[in-house]
């Protein structure tokens, strides 16, 4: 994916913000950490390109794994409900929550280990030809970009309503 992420993870933040956002936590807050889970298995592609030198996929790196990231909401929602006091834990659930998102957008197109570290095997839903230089233009012109461009369209289409001061709510 490469437009997706960041709009899917500000549908989910503002979709679930009026039901389970803290009300110490600014609404600002809440949709910087659901844009950041969203963005967050990327942040491999630092060490891919000035440390790695581009030899693995990043999405073989720990941070693709989706055991880490599974296991990161499970104990989330496990600390969530034992402190029950803080909304460190929600916080902690929606950036983990989108960080597991991630990994299924990621599915659609791109190699994800979901076996790992166990198996040594890539899963997608779709394979992108190399037809067109550049790369890039290979994913504009799959047709799986119509499901970013989709998840943009209604990213844009809840912003715009909660910029005009509509409900979320009343708009779904």
């Amino acid at each position: 994916m490469i437009v997706a992420h960041l709009p899917t993870g500000y549908l989910i933040g503002a979709l679930l913000e009026r039901r389970f956002r803290p009300a110490a936590c600014s609404p600002r807050l809440w949709l910087a950490v659901a844009l950041l889970g969203a963005f967050a298995p990327d942040l491999d592609m630092l060490y891919f390109h000035l440390v790695d030198g581009r030899q693995h996929h990043h999405h073989s790196y720990w941070s693709h794994w989706p055991v880490v990231w599974f296991g990161a909401l499970a104990l989330a929602l496990a600390w969530q409900r034992l402190a029950q006091q803080t909304w460190v834990p929600t916080l902690l659930v929606l950036f983990t929550l989108n960080g597991c998102v991630h990994l299924l957008l990621d599915s659609v197109v791109g190699d994800i280990w979901w076996l790992a570290p166990w198996v040594d095997q890539a899963f997608s839903l779709a394979t992108v030809t190399p037809r067109y230089q550049p790369w890039w233009l290979n994913f504009i012109l799959h047709w799986s970009f119509l499901l970013e461009l989709s998840l943009l369209g209604a990213a844009l289409w809840l912003a715009r309503l909660r910029w005009r001061g509509g409900s979320t709510q009343a708009a779904l």
